[in-house]
C-alpha cells in the first residue's frame, strides 16, 4: 500500500493566514485574546449576518456555555439530536442534566419535528419539561429549522443550533447558526475551515455573549486583583488561533464551492448505480456539502454494504468512515429516554462518507469513484 494518502477532510490553508500569525507575533499578542479574536468575531458576525459572536477553544465548550448561559443545571432534561458526535450531547452531562434523544427524518438526516413534538408533550406529562433544544445541521445540510423553531416557540423552550458542521449552508438565504438562540460554530481541523482547534458562540442576544466571554475567561470579576464569584472556565480562543481563522475566511465561501463541487462529481459518476443514494437538497436548503454521504442498500448492490466499500478504500490507502453511530445506540447514553422510529439506526448502517476535502484534486475524487465502481 504506497499509494499517496486521500484524507477524509483535511485542513486547507489560503496561504494568508501566516500573514495574520506573523502580525501577532511581530506585535507579541501571544495570549488568549487580542485584536485578532475581535477581528475573527467580526469576520463570523459579518458572514453568518449575526450580531454578535464570542471566539472560544473548542464548539463543544461553546455548547456547554450556552446550556450554563440558560439556566441548564442537574436534574434538568435537554431534548438532542440523537444522529450526531458525541459533542452535542457530552456537555448536556456535564451540566448533570439528562440528554432526551430524538431520531432523525429522512429529508435532511436531522431532528425530526414530529418526534421532536412527541418528546416534549411526553417529557411534560411526566412532569419534566426540557430546559434546551439542541437540533444539528448533520455533514452541512441544514435541518428542518422553520419546524423546529415553531415547535420550540410554541412550548417555550430555548433552542442551541449546532452548526459545527454547517458554516456556510443556509436555508432562503438565513445562515445555519442564526435560527436558534443561540448558534454554535466549529473549526476544528476537519471543518471548512480551521483555526487548528477552536469554535464560536453567535446571537442575536448581546447579553449572551457577554455572559459566555464572561464565562470563558474563568469567570474573574471587574476588580484589580483576581476575584471570583462564579465558576467559569478556560474557554477563550487564543489570538494565534483567530489569526489563522482570519486567513481563512477569506477563502470561506471558495470551501463551501470546492466541497460542493465534490459532491456533483461524486453525485455524477455513482448516483445511477443501483443501491447507491445521496443527500438531496430540499428546495430553498443550501447544505456546504462538508461531507459527501452516501447510503448503500445490500438488497440492491448484490449484498456489497458500506464496510465492504470502506475496507476497500483503507486498502488504498483513502480515508473513509460510516455516518455517526447515533447517540441513544452509544454505551454512554444507552440508558437516556429516545424518541424515534428506526431512521437514524438505518442511517448509520447503511451510510458512508467520502474523502471531501476541499484540497482534493479531480483525479484523487476519481481514484474514489473507480475503486466502488470495481466493486459493483
Amino acid at each position: 500500500m504506497n499509494n499517496p494518502k486521500i484524507w477524509l477532510s483535511s485542513p486547507h490553508m489560503s496561504g494568508k493566514e501566516f500573514e495574520y500569525v506573523k502580525e501577532a507575533f511581530d506585535t507579541n499578542w501571544i495570549a488568549p485574546l487580542g485584536p485578532h479574536v475581535d477581528g475573527f468575531e467580526k469576520d463570523l458576525c459579518d458572514f453568518t449576518r449575526s450580531k454578535n459572536a464570542a471566539a472560544l477553544s473548542a464548539g463543544t465548550a461553546a455548547i456547554h456555555l450556552a446550556l450554563i448561559i440558560l439556566g441548564v443545571k442537574a436534574g434538568d432534561e435537554v431534548i438532542c439530536q440523537s444522529f450526531t458526535f458525541s459533542a452535542s450531547a457530552n456537555p448536556i452531562v456535564y451540566q448533570g442534566a439528562s440528554p432526551i434523544f430524538i431520531d432523525s427524518e429522512k429529508d435532511t438526516w436531522n431532528m425530526c419535528p414530529i418526534h421532536l413534538r412527541n418528546a416534549i408533550e411526553d417529557r411534560i406529562a411526566k412532569g419534566k419539561k426540557p430546559k434546551a433544544i439542541i437540533p444539528v445541521h448533520l455533514y452541512g445540510m441544514p435541518a428542518k429549522m422553520d419546524e423546529i423553531m415553531a415547535i420550540a416557540n410554541e412550548f417555550d423552550i430555548p433552542v442551541i443550533e449546532d452548526a459545527a458542521e454547517g458554516l456556510g449552508a443556509h436555508i432562503d438565504g438565513k445562515a445555519c447558526g442564526t435560527f436558534g438562540h443561540l448558534g454554535v460554530l466549529s473549526f476544528n481541523g476537519n471543518k471548512i475551515i480551521t483555526t487548528s482547534g477552536g469554535g464560536a458562540l453567535i446571537s442575536e442576544n448581546e447579553d449572551y455573549i457577554k455572559h459566555a466571554r464572561f464565562l470563558a475567561t474563568q469567570a474573574r470579576d471587574n476588580a484589580p486583583h483576581y476575584q471570583h464569584s462564579q465558576i467559569g472556565y478556560n474557554y477563550r480562543m487564543s489570538n494565534v488561533c483567530a489569526a489563522i481563522g482570519r486567513g481563512q475566511m477569506t477563502v470561506l465561501q471558495d470551501r463551501v464551492n470546492q466541497r460542493r463541487l465534490s459532491f456533483e462529481l461524486y453525485s455524477q459518476h455513482l448516483a445511477n448505480i443501483p443501491g447507491i443514494t445521496f443527500l438531496n437538497e430540499p428546495a430553498g436548503y443550501y447544505s456546504n456539502r462538508w461531507l459527501t454521504t452516501i447510503l448503500v442498500d445490500p438488497s440492491k448492490t448484490n449484498g456489497l454494504t458500506r464496510e465492504d466499500i470502506r475496507l476497500a478504500l483503507e486498502k488504498e490507502n483513502i480515508e473513509s468512515r460510516p455516518l455517526w453511530k447515533p447517540m441513544h445506540m452509544q454505551p454512554i447514553f444507552e440508558n437516556f429516554p429516545f424518541y424515534g422510529d428506526g431512521t437514524a439506526e438505518k442511517l448509520f448502517e447503511q451510510g458512508l462518507c467520502l474523502p471531501s476535502g476541499s484540497n482534493l484534486a479531480e483525479n484523487e475524487l476519481l481514484e474514489v469513484v473507480k475503486i466502488i465502481k470495481s466493486l459493483l
